[in-house]
């Protein structure tokens, strides 16, 4: 059992794995312009390599903020439904013919998963999520509320925890106490 080479710094987080034909960013004149390249899917990145045995990515970017996508257009032979690409605004796009439409829909579903994975990790900035959150709040504040009136009507001591209010005006005056204190 030979063990497939990693980058040290992605080491045990593999997701997917696999040939993929990767697309040259320039065409060259003297070979075709697709490049078979095992591609490896980590929790971080996305790395691609000359062969399954090569040690050094041939390259790789981090794949946050990446969108994927199935993509016919990109070849116009038999392969087409195997095309995928990798997308990013202000950024190098990729783009991937896998082995068969069934591989090219499983790694657009891994990196979509991930995605939205690493996406659940920041702080929510969605409307629809303040408003559950609100909702949330709201009702952990019925909930304190209800167990406030109960504790109340069964126990009518003062809370001693409960700072003391202070000033005249919640002092009630007596008739029989204005003359005494006069």
């Amino acid at each position: 059992l030979e063990e497939i080479p990693r980058p040290i710094q992605d080491s045990g987080n593999i997701l997917k794995q696999g040939y993929l034909e990767k697309r040259s960013r320039e065409p060259s004149f003297f070979g075709s312009e697709w490049h078979k390249r095992w591609c490896v899917l980590t929790q971080r990145n996305f790395l691609y390599y000359a062969s399954e045995k090569s040690k050094q990515p041939k390259g790789s970017f981090p794949i946050e903020r990446y969108q994927a996508r199935l993509d016919p257009q990109i070849r116009k032979d038999s392969r087409k439904k195997c095309c995928f690409q990798l997308l990013c605004p202000g950024k190098r796009s990729y783009e991937f013919t896998a082995p068969s439409p069934a591989e090219a829909q499983d790694w657009v579903e891994q990196i979509r998963f991930l995605l939205r994975d690493l996406s659940s990790l920041t702080i929510p900035c969605d409307e629809d999520e303040e408003e559950e959150e609100e909702e949330q709040e709201e009702e952990l504040s019925k909930d304190r509320d209800s167990s406030d009136s109960m504790d109340n009507s069964q126990n009518s001591a003062p809370n001693p925890e409960e700072p003391e209010l202070e000033g005249d005006d919640i002092y009630e005056v007596m008739p029989g106490e204005l003359r005494d204190s006069q």
